[in-house]
């Protein structure tokens, strides 16, 4: 595993991984998307892996060209039309319930 792998592997806040690869970045759209936000990171890395013996400059700017449009996704758009976890995928992020399964939940009246 190369050394940048390894480095973001060990980070645990969104802002670790847009600091490290110098990132712009608006605290609110992080506070409200950050798991979106990384997931969707992954997913990029996923579709487009480097092979590990490519340069580590250009490894690090494949990086931050993902995580760069990760980020914008969430700034044009939301969680729900982005649809990166599965409870946005099922149902297009609507859930059902029936009438009568609603009635069950109001207190009696007796």
């Amino acid at each position: 595993m190369n050394q940048l792998i390894k480095t973001i592997a060990s980070f645990s806040a969104a802002e670790e991984f847009f600091q490290f690869f110098g990132v712009e970045y608006d605290q609110a759209v992080i506070n409200v998307n950050r798991l979106h936000i990384l997931k969707r990171f992954h997913q990029y890395l996923r579709s487009s892996p480097l092979p590990s013996t490519a340069p580590e400059a250009e490894l690090f700017a494949a990086c931050k060209g993902h995580l760069q449009a990760a980020y914008k996704d969430f700034v044009r758009s939301t969680p729900a039309q982005e649809k990166v976890f599965k409870v946005f995928q099922d149902a297009d992020g609507t859930q059902q319930f029936s009438i009568d399964k609603l009635r069950q939940t109001l207190p009696s009246h007796g």
